[in-house]
């Protein structure tokens, strides 16, 4: 699973950006934090429902990773709220997810060895 995550985090990285380098070439100056937040719910009907159930879900995987992050001791929540909201979500929840295997493997392996 380790490999489809790390694959996953980078085309979710890489896919949404080449959007969005294409959105900023497109609109220029027109481009603010507002229109790339409500451009979705302006668009069409569709658009909003696209745009509705993406902010729905990334909330609630944010919380969720936090959530997540805490309970288990990971190190550095932060990077996660970071990552989400400065390269894409479609890439911060595989790669947390990576991170989280890993810490999960390095945790179990620390209480099999003997002391």
């Amino acid at each position: 699973m380790k490999a489809f995550y790390l694959v996953a985090g980078i085309l979710g990285a890489v896919i949404p950006w080449w959007f969005n380098l294409h959105a900023f070439a497109e609109l220029g100056s027109a481009f603010t934090p507002r229109a790339f937040f409500m451009v979705g719910f302006e668009g069409s009907a569709l658009l909003g429902s696209v745009a509705a159930d993406f902010w729905i879900g990334s909330i609630v995987a944010l919380v969720w990773m936090l959530v997540e992050a805490k309970r288990l001791g990971m190190k550095h929540r932060w990077a996660i709220v970071v990552w989400t909201l400065t390269i894409a979500w479609a890439s911060a929840l595989p790669l947390f997810l990576l991170l989280r295997e890993r810490h999960l493997e390095r945790t179990q392996l620390a209480q099999a060895s003997p002391q």
